[in-house]
């Protein structure tokens, strides 16, 4: 990447086409065109003045010779490209009439949704595929040790088996991608804690990982999630490839050496002022956009956010919202 930022600006919408078995079309690129070779949503290059949607119908009749209705936004991305500083606008596509076919040489693949990840793609088609098949919510437990702070004997224990129960009434709002955060409590009991939390987890099938203690987390048979000052200390992915990898980010700095280290996804803020840090002013949506741009893997946006919020996270980039008190049901 050039030090200078590209100047070039390029809108491109894109489509998620489904058939009746629930496969999804992708389209190759043609060796003589950009990133060739390369498979992708098909779509193209909005013009000036024309809305996705319009722009949407027009590249699918072009490429594909169907006949299309646009149907819900999905993400739209923007990436950074040597030449180009692009977005990309993906929506759904409901119903189309005709029979899809690559009208200017391009194959075409009908592809099962748990097979999207194992072709290779444009970079900003990568956090699409993330949107399609991973969770828009992230939890991040409550510090257990600062509800517990002062307490001991049967009312250590029953607060304690209060923040349990209200996990437990959280992942039944349908939550299925949990990290569990405790940097107060005492070890031992936390290490407890998070034992009997992972079986409520998975009892809801429920992914989870452990903040910022590989040891834990390798003994609990779960994923870990780094914190952003461990970034820097590992030169290779700390866990197994097919373990779950995350990581807190708050710079480009810390988002590039997360993907190089293997990342599964990260989470990146904060984005709006938190009751937590009152006086951190959140980076807001343009900034978290633009360091997203820089990497191509799901990013969580984090701080200040609840439901309401996922429209326009998804609007920025953003895989969904990470959030504690946004998602936790006390």
């Amino acid at each position: 990447m050039s030090e200078t930022a590209p100047t070039r600006f390029v809108r491109v919408v894109a489509g998620v086409i489904g058939d009746a078995r629930g496969r999804i079309l992708l389209t190759q690129r043609t060796g003589a065109s950009d990133l060739g070779g390369l498979w992708e949503f098909p779509g193209g290059k909005i013009d000036p003045g024309e809305s996705p949607e319009h722009a949407l119908v027009r590249e699918l009749d072009e490429e594909l010779g169907i006949q299309a209705e646009v149907g819900e936004a999905v993400i739209t991305v923007p990436q950074l490209y040597p030449d180009k500083r692009l977005t990309l606008d993906v929506r759904h596509v409901t119903r189309w009439q005709g029979n899809p076919r690559g009208r200017e040489g391009q194959a075409l693949l009908w592809v099962p949704p748990r097979k999207l990840a194992l072709y290779r793609m444009p970079p900003a088609d990568r956090p699409v595929v993330a949107a399609l098949q991973q969770p828009d919510r992230y939890l991040v437990t409550p510090d257990v040790g600062q509800l517990t702070a002062g307490l001991s004997g049967a009312e250590l224990e029953a607060a304690e088996q209060a923040w349990l129960d209200a996990l437990e009434r959280t992942l039944a709002t349908g939550i299925c991608r949990v990290q569990l955060r405790s940097p107060t409590a005492d070890p031992q009991r936390w290490a407890r804690i998070a034992a009997s939390a992972v079986e409520l987890c998975r009892s809801a099938s429920a992914e989870v990982l452990v903040n910022g203690d590989p040891e834990l987390a390798a003994r609990l048979g779960v994923g870990l999630h780094l914190r952003s000052d461990q970034l820097g200390v590992y030169l290779d992915r700390p866990v197994g490839g097919d373990v779950a990898l995350a990581a807190s980010c708050r710079t480009v700095d810390h988002l590039r050496s997360a993907e190089r280290l293997g990342c599964t996804f990260v989470v990146l803020g904060n984005v709006k002022p938190t009751a937590s840090h009152p006086a951190r002013d959140g980076i807001g949506w343009e900034a978290f956009a633009a360091m997203r741009e820089h990497v191509s893997m799901p990013i969580y946006a984090i701080g200040g956010l609840g439901i309401e919020d996922m429209d326009g996270a998804r609007a920025h980039g953003a895989q969904g919202i990470a959030a504690i008190r946004g998602l936790w049901v006390g």
